[in-house]
């Protein structure tokens, strides 16, 4: 799980209903079925008029996508693009094709398969860069998907609010309840307001944080395969992919670093 998700929900919900109950407020005051109804189900109407069903199909993995980490696997193509890198250098690409079997991440696999055919460079280069230019134009369909709806969930909680007000106008006659029905009626901005700047658009957010982690991850392996295709020195194949994982980089030999030193106090320990 993506527990910076799950955290910032708790975090905000948490803080806004404490803040709430702290000024004197009842949590059972903000509880509204009608403004619920005309918020969410009001939301979720204008996004479907917006887009069309086959994008909307996509939801639930989006949504999913927010919610789990994702490593996007660029320690394996890290790995596997200095192995090839090498291996080429001594045996040349042809001697790639019985590894690339063993390679899962399709995009890496499409590009060695170019190379290992001995597709023109600038070829190679076109097709792959193609590929990053169209995941980039699916991620951006589910980002305006929540961007949507964050810009929809305050102008239906507004909506929810005069209908309120209308409701309250209609029936003056009762000045007892006449407090409780305008404050009733605002629930429905709460719910708009709230809904739009903790759920939709953080949620919108973090898919193009995401989106932008899996591109660099591709621009790397794009960059290693066009490094191994020229025939540059493993050397400085490796440095190049240090420069795109960065920190990453960083943290995954500290982690591997730290497993061996406890694999090797644990064999101390039995001898």
């Amino acid at each position: 799980m993506d527990l910076s998700t799950i955290i910032g929900i708790i975090v905000g919900f948490g803080c806004l209903i404490i803040g709430y109950i702290l000024e004197g407020g009842s949590v059972s005051s903000l509880g509204g079925f009608s403004a619920a109804m005309i918020v969410f189900g009001g939301t979720a109407g204008a996004v479907i008029i917006s887009f069309p069903l086959s994008n909307l199909k996509n939801l639930p993995k989006w949504i999913k996508l927010a919610f789990t980490s994702q490593t996007f696997g660029t320690e394996e193509a890290y790995e596997t693009l200095l192995r090839f890198s090498e291996k080429a250098r001594r045996e040349g690409l042809l001697s790639l094709e019985h590894e690339l079997e063993i390679v899962t991440d399709r995009f890496t696999h499409q590009g060695m398969q170019l190379v290992i055919d001995g597709t023109d460079p600038e070829i190679t280069r076109e097709i792959l860069e193609s590929n990053i230019t169209i995941l980039e134009k699916r991620h951006k369909v589910g980002i305006s998907v929540f961007e949507a709806a964050g810009g929809y969930s305050p102008t239906m909680g507004i909506i929810g609010t005069v209908m309120g007000l209308v409701m309250v106008l209609g029936n003056l006659s009762d000045p007892e309840a006449l407090s409780h029905s305008i404050a009733a009626a605002f629930i429905a901005t709460l719910y708009g307001v709230a809904s739009a700047n903790l759920l939709w658009l953080p949620i919108a957010t973090k898919l193009k944080m995401k989106d932008k982690a899996e591109v660099a991850a591709m621009e790397m392996v794009l960059d290693g395969i066009l490094s191994i295709q020229a025939g540059q020195n493993p050397a400085i194949l490796k440095e190049k992919l240090r420069t795109h994982m960065g920190s990453t980089l960083d943290s995954a030999e500290k982690a591997k670093e730290g497993s061996a030193e406890r694999r090797r106090a644990a064999v101390s320990e039995s001898r």
